[in-house]
């Protein structure tokens, strides 16, 4: 886990997606501790699958007084991202990616991102957003990579700091408990099973 310096990173504005204010990241983790998951664009299938599957844990986090935020990238999809109810926690844009820069998470270029997209840990995961019935879409920027963020209360320490290699990696939940001391009975979704049907000898893989 890279060193976080959450002196620097908590003094970046966020702005909240209900009411336009702007706030400082770290005030999200002043009164209590918090979990911030970093999208890498609000349209990306992947990543509202994630949402999805992290905020199966937004009851128990709750309930231990712990606070969840999802944080975007940019604006740009937003309102269709709030509107699926993929996500159950408090959402904003870190409109000038500071906090994506200073986290260390990637920026893909044209010609990296192409290999990342086809890798097959994002096969998996589009997969399993299909079977949910969750799609995505192209729109936005597709070359920002994201990660999560736990702080324990009043900024005391990171609990866990995860940067994504590939568009498709994510934290499982029992990381998220584990990280936060707590004990959770929720379950991860199933990987369904994946059937290839080849036509004219050509093989279609819809990825994110």
């Amino acid at each position: 886990m890279a060193k976080v310096d959450l002196d620097k990173v908590g003094k970046n504005l966020l702005k909240s997606a209900d009411s336009g204010e702007k706030v400082e990241l770290k005030s999200l983790w002043q009164d209590q501790p918090v979990v911030v998951f970093f999208l890498r664009r609000f349209g990306c299938q992947v990543c509202r699958w994630t949402a999805a599957e992290i905020s199966k844990l937004e009851p128990d986090l709750r309930a231990s007084g712990v606070s969840l935020v999802g944080v975007g990238p940019e604006q740009f999809g937003l309102q269709e991202f709030t509107e699926g109810g993929f996500f159950k926690g408090t959402i904003y844009v870190d409109e000038e990616k500071k906090c994506y820069k200073d986290l260390g998470f990637r920026r893909y270029s044209a010609l990296s991102v192409v290999p990342a997209a086809l890798g097959k840990k994002v096969r998996d995961v589009a997969s399993k957003a299909s079977a949910a019935g969750i799609q995505g879409n192209f729109s936005g920027d597709l070359l920002q990579s994201g990660g999560m963020l736990i702080v324990a209360k009043g900024g005391e320490k990171v609990l866990l700091h995860f940067i994504q290699d590939s568009p498709g990696d994510f934290v499982p939940l029992e990381d998220i408990s584990t990280a936060l001391g707590l004990s959770s009975s929720v379950k991860a979704g199933q990987k369904p099973v994946v059937r290839l049907f080849p036509q004219n000898n050509v093989i279609l893989v819809r990825v994110f």
